[in-house]
């Protein structure tokens, strides 16, 4: 199905009538409105005024559209912030953060905390028994514009009660972190500040527990506001919409507490602040790059346990990335049906219409702040009338898993070791190389199974937990592992077996030494794969092992026993499509060479085919395939489906 964000409080209510009906007209089904609307839901302290709200409910049930009600703790209104005024964040350099914007709150302030618990019970009191009302999102976006990490006095006393809680006694906390470094032990708990504004950088182990407990603090007030929904509104569906490229918190531990994940799709945004080379990123300005959305359809589906929407689909220009273009024509319809592919329940557009008014009155909308439609809208409409003749089959188990860590991403933050090495960056490109060979992935966490799968790829996974070793042990297929895996304890420090620590169960290594590289300064290895100039970062390995690829001075950059293999360097896009292409076809998996700029997705028996790039490209088809969306040739920024016997 298809939704739309929508905001009546921006617009006269003599338009929301005809604003629903023309949503029901356009095959829209889902509509998600509230989320930023406190100030109007109670202008003055405990003067609520649901009115409003109540007739935009009425309106849009009266067209048969399903609303999804926000709860509005992103916006926390001025009187709430005058009255409260530690409920303002503090940022990184000690500063207050200040009313005016959005998500000027702190996790940890028990006052907000409280108010936020009236608001949203006294929401789902009055709105969760309405048939009208389908399900709730929780707040906005948690942790955009840099906000789960906080430095107030709040953070700090929450923080020293979660290190006791996690430690017990401040020895071990001294013995956790190696406080003999540089003279940082503590006598008590009450001795520990939150890790910022040091002169020197903070001790890692100490910044690493900061980032756990600022995830915790997000997933607390989410599970706050989830408790009251069940309780006031049984059987209606909970949500949050999270985003995309973002790390700061854990996904998969906040979402144990939701019915199903969303997420934000906003391709060109993200491709523009990605760090592509500059030829790659004009090729895709207008169409996003092809592997942005469905990376996090993949990611939030695995979060989601399988269940997933995209709560907020670009629709046009958006307002916040460095540059903004232009969708190319056809790419919202394709967005759209990428999404759906992927096993999106509900594709919903930001927003109806344009505002003609304040921070985002730059972020186009399906409609212009004239009421006239859109080019977004038009397509969409179309996606509607397609879906109204398909059944689209249940998705199902993809062919390769690829293990994804919140917390590795926060490690290497702290310690990237070189300036180019990211996380993300890493992810990417071996989910990227899995892409271009036409394989479907689904993204799940450590210690997650991987039975059922032709083989796993691990991009990095520094902290090997044991449940994440037993998933490893357990896996039916070969189980890549990418450089830095295994190279720290639970408390963030080297293992005294060296890394690949745990995982020397699996494979007899051990890694003596590391560097990272400049860039420009490659170092060749070579082997039955391939020739292979590689840069950024390489790890210098002891086995008894021989290795399938080897550097120029005789030390090894791929290993491998049995199922399990060990790349001990960063991995260049030949290499990785190289490498992932031969471990598939060993697991007897076809590989394809698409061409640039083309994508496949299976969802059950149908195969879609997305051409990202200007010129038309034909499908991977098979003879005779019947075709149920588009035909063999694939147009610019078009779509094929076809059934596979």
């Amino acid at each position: 199905m298809l939704g739309v964000c929508y905001y009546p409080e921006h617009w006269p209510k003599e338009r929301w009538k005809e604003d629903a009906r023309r949503m029901r007209e356009a095959g829209l089904s889902y509509v998600r409105i509230g989320e930023f609307a406190w100030a109007l839901l109670e202008p003055e302290p405990g003067r609520l005024e649901w009115g409003w709200l109540d007739e935009a409910i009425a309106t849009l049930a009266a067209e048969g559209l399903k609303v999804v009600l926000g709860t509005p703790t992103a916006t926390p209104p001025k009187w709430l912030v005058d009255r409260y005024p530690e409920i303002l964040p503090v940022d990184r350099e000690g500063r207050r953060r200040r009313f005016g914007g959005r998500r000027h709150y702190c996790f940890s302030s028990t006052a907000y905390r409280e108010e936020a618990r009236r608001i949203v019970t006294l929401l789902a009191g009055r709105y969760g028994g309405l048939e009208a009302v389908a399900g709730f999102q929780t707040d906005n976006e948690y942790g955009c514009h840099g906000t789960v990490r906080c430095y107030c006095p709040r953070c700090q006393e929450a923080f020293r009660g979660w290190l006791e809680a996690r430690y017990g006694t401040i020895e071990a906390l001294n013995e956790a972190w190696g406080t003999a470094f540089w003279s940082q032990r503590y006598r008590d708990f009450t001795e520990v500040e939150l890790p910022h504004l040091t002169v020197a950088e903070p001790n890692p182990s100490h910044l690493l527990d900061y980032y756990r407990f600022a995830s915790d603090q997000v997933r607390a007030f989410n599970r706050l506001q989830v408790e009251i929904l069940r309780a006031h509104a049984p059987g209606k569906f909970i949500t949050h919409n999270f985003m995309g490229f973002f790390t700061d918190l854990d996904a998969f531990a906040l979402a144990q507490d939701l019915d199903f994940a969303s997420w934000d799709s906003y391709p060109l945004g993200f491709t523009d602040l990605m760090p592509l080379p500059p030829e790659e990123k004009l090729r895709y300005a207008r169409t996003g790059h092809p592997d942005v959305a469905a990376f996090h359809h993949d990611l939030y589906r695995g979060v989601g346990r399988g269940r997933f929407w995209v709560m907020e689909q670009q629709p046009g220009p958006v307002n916040w990335a460095p540059h903004n273009p232009s969708p190319a024509p056809g790419m919202v319809r394709l967005w759209t049906w990428e999404a759906l592919a992927h096993g999106a329940e509900v594709v919903s557009y930001f927003r109806w219409r344009q505002a003609p008014f304040a921070q985002e009155q730059m972020h186009a909308g399906l409609h212009r702040p004239d009421s006239a439609p859109d080019q977004g809208f038009f397509e969409a409409k179309r996606v509607a009338e397609e879906l109204a003749a398909l059944a689209l089959p249940p998705v199902a188990q993809a062919p390769v898993a690829l293990v994804f860590d919140y917390e590795a991403a926060w490690i290497y933050e702290i310690q990237p070791q070189g300036a180019e090495w990211s996380y993300l960056g890493l992810v990417y490109l071996f989910y990227s190389a899995l892409r271009r060979l036409g394989l479907d992935v689904d993204v799940v966490p450590p210690g997650a199974s991987l039975r059922g799968y032709a083989f796993a790829v691990v991009p990095s996974l520094p902290i090997v937990r044991e449940e994440a070793l037993e998933a490893f042990r357990e896996a039916e297929g070969p189980v890549l592992f990418g450089p830095r895996s295994g190279s720290k304890t639970e408390t963030f420090q080297i293992p005294k077996e060296l890394p690949p620590g745990p995982l020397q169960a699996l494979l007899p290594l051990k890694v003596v030494r590391v560097e990272s590289l400049p860039p420009g300064l490659l170092e060749v290895a070579e082997g039955a794969l391939g020739r292979f100039p590689l840069g950024l970062w390489r790890e210098w390995v002891e086995a008894p092992l021989r290795p399938l690829l080897t550097f120029q001075d005789g030390k090894g950059a791929l290993y491998r026993e049995g199922q399990y293999l060990y790349l001990a360097a960063w991995p260049s896009p030949e290499l990785a499509g190289r490498l992932l292409s031969a471990l598939a076809a060993e697991a007897g998996l076809k590989v394809l060479s698409l061409p640039e700029g083309l994508r496949l997705r299976r969802r059950g028996t149908w195969v879609f085919a997305f051409n990202y790039g200007p010129e038309a490209v034909e499908a991977p088809a098979p003879e005779g395939a019947r075709f149920l969306l588009g035909s063999r040739r694939v147009g610019p920024y078009d779509l094929a489906v076809w059934e596979e016997a």
